[in-house]
């Protein structure tokens, strides 16, 4: 298992928000993953439209999680359309 940061960019209505938020911790579990850390960063404004969107609203997770399975939840987090856009970074120990 390897520690990661995902960063995620909801659609900033709250039901659209409060959807993709589910969504995003229902898959990270049923794939295997251990959230360590969840975090709120607010709602800001997008640097450039994203799916024509200005605003987003921003959630930080620590998770553990086994390499192997990145890409494949990957493709399941491009599908959704309330998440803007997501990046996965690994920690370092």
């Amino acid at each position: 298992m390897r520690s990661y940061e995902v960063v995620f960019i909801f659609r900033h209505e709250n039901d659209l928000y409060t959807k993709g938020l589910e969504f995003v911790r229902n898959e990270l579990k049923a794939y295997g993953a251990n959230i360590v850390k969840e975090e709120d960063m607010g709602e800001r404004n997008l640097a450039y439209p994203i799916k024509k969107q200005d605003r987003g609203h921003y959630t930080l997770f620590n998770i553990e999680f086994g390499p192997d399975k990145v890409v494949e939840i990957d493709k399941s987090f491009k599908l959704q359309t309330e998440i803007l856009k997501f990046l996965f970074i690994v920690q370092e120990a």
